[in-house]
């Protein structure tokens, strides 16, 4: 009965000490595989903060709209701002180098040659030089509470006031003035009937050079699209040097009709009564006749032929410039070119660029 007992005890010694070589194996596998677990979340740790792409330079050029010196003085917070910007956004650029060309046509030649990365360029720079430059971006501005085709709606909303929306276009206006030919022109529009060629040019008309978008060559389209005419073919118009003299000519009754920038009725409003000493508001004695298709703003573009730009590149580029135009030293920045903020652009918002384009060359 002993012996029975003792090996009952002895088996029972065997089976604890069994038990815990396993607990002891179990523990240390546990351990093994939170110290896996732990390396794999520094390992994954490193590898995220070493995920950046490295740029050594980004090279941008800016139009000499301005002074040079002037330009280059106001964009070298731009440096630091965009390179903190790109690091959120996977690319480390440890150079952000700022230009400013020569002329508009030597930042265009430098982007469709790949020496510049970047180019801050007017839209009629960019599609002069689109086979070798893309937009990306399109500046915006504040816009107007009106912005239809139709000119009896700007006629129904008056006066024309500042919106707090954004916008990346503005239009250009024909305008008919109190003169007994301008009230008709705007009787028919506001009456919903359709101006005919004989009736515009029954009027006097009042232009700016054909070098500019709202005082000519928008106008010369809207001419094209709706009569297939061109100012040309207008009998009777004038060319002034400044919106202003041609607000004066239409106060005076000089001229009947005359083309200009969609708020320009706002910055004249005062001189109108004033200067002009018309009896009543700018408001009441013009109309709008017609309104061309938007003029669109400058443009962010990259180069074709950078040999660093990619989808993943043009993209965080995008991104990077959005969000500097949303803090205040940003906009500071880009205010020396009166952009107030970018939205992402297409190609085809240009086509009526690329249309003012070719008549501009048709003129020379």
């Amino acid at each position: 009965m002993k012996k029975l007992w003792y090996f009952v005890l002895i088996a029972l010694l065997a089976v604890l000490v069994a038990c815990g070589d396993t607990e002891e194996e179990a523990s240390g596998s546990e351990g093994e595989e939170a110290d896996t677990e732990q390396n794999a979340s520094d390992n994954g740790e490193e590898e995220e903060e070493a995920s950046n792409e490295t740029i050594d330079t980004l090279s941008i050029g800016f139009v000499p709209s301005r002074e040079p010196e002037e330009i280059k003085t106001a964009t070298e917070p731009l440096k630091n701002l965009l390179k903190e910007e790109m690091s959120t956004l996977g690319y480390d650029i440890n150079e952000v180098d700022i230009s400013v060309g020569t002329s508009y046509e030597a930042v265009g030649e430098s982007l469709s040659a790949g020496s510049l990365d970047v180019g801050l360029i007017p839209g009629g720079t960019y599609v002069l030089y689109d086979d070798g430059a893309e937009v990306i971006l399109t500046a915006t501005r504040a816009g107007l509470n009106n912005d239809s085709d139709n000119p009896k709606d700007w006629n129904e909303n008056k006066p024309t006031e500042a919106s707090d929306e954004q916008v990346t276009y503005y239009r250009s206006l024909l305008i008919a003035g109190p003169s007994e030919t301008g009230q008709a022109l705007a009787e028919k529009v506001n009456n919903d009937e359709e101006l005919t060629f004989e009736d515009l040019n029954n009027a006097s008309w009042a232009v700016m050079s054909t070098s500019s978008p709202a005082g000519y060559i928008y106008p010369e389209i809207w001419l094209r699209d709706h009569y297939d005419k061109s100012i040309t073919d207008l009998e009777n118009v004038v060319k002034t040097d400044s919106y202003g003299n041609a607000f004066a000519r239409l106060a005076q009754e000089q001229i009947d009709v005359m083309v200009t920038y969609a708020d320009a009725r706002r910055d004249n409003a005062d001189t109108w009564e004033g200067d002009f000493q018309r009896e009543a508001s700018i408001w009441d004695e013009t109309n709008v006749i017609g309104v061309t298709p938007g003029i669109y703003n400058d443009t962010i573009s990259v180069s074709k032929n950078s040999d660093k730009m990619d989808e993943d590149l043009k993209t965080a580029l995008q991104e990077a410039f959005m969000n500097i135009a949303e803090t205040e030293e940003g906009k500071e920045v880009i205010s020396i070119y009166n952009h107030e903020g970018y939205q992402k652009a297409t190609s085809s918002d240009y086509d009526k660029e690329r249309e003012a384009q070719e008549i501009v060359q048709d003129m020379e």
